[in-house]
């Protein structure tokens, strides 16, 4: 597990001692810097490296769910879709998000790699609506509404997770186009164009037969979460049921597959 590391009176050099150390990030001001160091990395060798200053040490803070480990969010931009956190304003033709500790910075490559297919489908052939199956923090969703789509719906088990996606959505002014479903792929009824999951390989296996009653004829269906390792077994789930495997994308040993209803 990382650890935040703050220091003050520290040398000029100071930031780049600790890159070379492995720091996952680092935010200098001064002769103060703040940085993320991993648990192998010890304060006592921070110090021998960085010489004489105040050095304290304090739980670092993840995003999307632990898996990125970043000072303070930061701005991002995927395609056509910028993301900027809210604590750097609202700005014209991005969308902003709060810094929550719910998945959905953008950050993430399975999150990356739904968002360059939804950009890619909504470019060529845009859905008339978007299912966002663990929608988190919205992110997904909202990129689709951005990108014009006109309708989506966001389905979460999570309680926090909705009330982020609710005001994400609020912010960006695109509540009247998100409607938010407390439950599983399982309490939903009827069809989408275009169906989203970014979760994890061992569930997306297990909701297949649910998720693919949720694809509408000739629809999309975008899979991602998935390690390289068990591409075939989630591809292998989903075309046993009527799927047609369209495309992969892969990012920092992650996959997402666009699926295609032969129906």
């Amino acid at each position: 597990m990382p650890y935040r590391l703050d220091v003050r009176g520290a040398e000029a050099t100071a930031a780049d001692r600790l890159v070379d150390l492995g720091a996952l990030d680092v935010d200098a001001e001064g002769d103060a810097v703040a940085a993320l160091m991993p648990d192998h990395v010890s304060p006592e060798e921070v110090r021998r490296a960085i010489g004489r200053c105040e050095l304290s040490v304090s739980p670092a803070i993840g995003r999307d769910e632990g898996s990125v480990w970043r000072l303070r969010p930061g701005a991002s931009r995927v395609g056509r879709t910028h993301l900027r956190p809210i604590s750097l304003g609202v700005e014209p033709g991005s969308l902003a998000l709060i810094d929550s500790a719910v998945f959905g910075t953008g950050l993430h490559p399975t999150t990356a790699l739904c968002l360059e297919m939804i950009d890619e489908i909504v470019g060529g052939d845009p859905p008339a609506a978007v299912l966002d199956v663990g929608i988190g923090s919205g992110v997904l969703a909202l990129a689709a509404l951005h990108l014009g789509v006109p309708h989506a719906t966001g389905i979460d088990l999570d309680a926090e997770a909705l009330r982020v996606a609710a005001e994400n959505a609020r912010i960006n002014g695109l509540s009247d186009r998100l409607h938010l479903v407390d439950g599983d792929a399982g309490s939903l009824e009827g069809t989408w164009p275009l169906v989203l999951a970014n979760v994890l390989a061992a569930p997306l296996i297990e909701m297949a037969p649910v998720l693919v009653r949720r694809v509408a004829h000739h629809g999309r269906l975008v899979l991602s979460g998935i390690p390289v390792s068990v591409e075939a077994d989630v591809a292998r789930a989903y075309t046993h049921l009527g799927l047609r495997h369209l495309a992969t994308k892969r990012r920092e040993g992650w996959i997402a597959l666009l699926m295609h209803a032969s129906w």
